[in-house]
């Protein structure tokens, strides 16, 4: 059996050892690499809001609310509630009539440090756009408000607009959404366990969508090219999707989920990968991906060496002393 793992050594031993699920396959059906877990059901969480914001494209939101690339790239982001993400999410927000209240996400501190820092320093409390998912839930009651769909109830599972969702999520992941594996998400979201293989089917359906051979080819193309033209709008300056789609400009699309999931799609070599770290640690992602770019060549020698210098591979602490380093492998 083929594994994936990331080892933490502190010292010249091994401190931690996060075992991942993985698949690498290309869009005609061939597998790459395989830990053999492509039965396994997992929650995609995150990773799959490209999906979840899909009935709203297809509703032509972007031009009923006049938004911009930015936001319809933030209808599909985990942001961090970086100054730009709340800009771009007020504007979209004060278009929509919506109050605050409307939207179910809850609210929390922003997810980057020092934005979240600054924001107590100056004295104001976050609200709900400052959500990392503000900008699916805003997208979700958008499409709400085009429908004529009532808004108070837009998370229960069986309103209309998440009926479409998991019609979109059944027709690119090429299988059946079953109750036993519904869940709720952090943001009270609907939450759907798939198996890894129909995670795959859906990034291979989702090329080719944005090729002209799949469904919905001009709304994929729409939304795909405003996350790849927006990349820090999917999550933020020091996050690794945002930051692995600006390394590989045109050619990549990724999207992290809690608790080590990560999706990605090279759409020019039409090659898809999903990851889940078993125990749930993200921390054993940057390492794990850039070894599987190096492997099996999905990323040329520049974007590779930019990528080695934005990850970390040694381990320092407070003081700066190196204090042990990452190893990842692939076999």
């Amino acid at each position: 059996m083929s594994k994936l793992v990331s080892q933490f050594y502190r010292g010249g031993l091994i401190e931690s050892t996060h075992e991942i699920k993985c698949y690498l396959g290309s869009v005609n059906g061939k597998t790459i690499f395989s830990t053999d877990n492509e039965n396994d059901y997992i929650f995609p969480r995150s990773s799959i809001k490209i999906f979840q914001a899909l009935p709203f494209i297809i509703s032509n939101g972007g031009d009923y609310f006049n938004l911009n690339s930015k936001q319809i790239a933030l209808s599909c982001s985990s942001h961090c509630g970086e100054k730009f993400h709340i800009n771009e999410l007020n504007k979209w927000f004060k278009k929509t009539n919506l109050k605050l209240s409307n939207l179910k996400c809850g609210i929390h501190n922003p997810l980057d440090k020092l934005v979240s820092e600054k924001l107590f320093l100056s004295g104001k409390k976050p609200n709900q756009l400052y959500n990392n998912c503000a900008g699916k839930h805003l997208g979700m009651l958008s499409n709400c408000l085009i429908k004529k769909y009532p808004i108070n109830n837009y998370l229960e599972f069986q309103h209309p607009h998440q009926e479409s969702i998991r019609k979109i999520f059944s027709e690119f992941t090429c299988s059946k959404i079953i109750k036993k594996n519904y869940g709720v998400d952090g943001c009270s979201a609907p939450q759907y366990a798939f198996k890894i293989r129909d995670l795959g089917n859906a990034l291979a359906n989702l090329s080719k969508s944005y090729n002209s051979k799949f469904k919905y080819s001009s709304q994929i193309k729409i939304v795909l090219d405003s996350i790849i033209k927006n990349p820090f709008f999917i999550g933020g300056t020091n996050n690794l999707d945002s930051n692995l789609m600006k390394i590989c400009k045109n050619k990549f699309f990724c999207k992290g989920g809690a608790e080590g999931v990560f999706l990605f799609l090279n759409l020019k070599k039409e090659i898809f990968g999903v990851l889940k770290v078993k125990d749930g640690n993200e921390r054993a992602l940057p390492s794990a991906i850039y070894n599987l770019c190096k492997k099996f060549k999905l990323l040329d020698k520049s974007e590779l060496n930019t990528f080695k210098i934005w990850q970390k591979f040694y381990l320092y602490n407070h003081a700066k002393v190196k204090i042990g380093h990452i190893k990842t492998i692939i076999e």
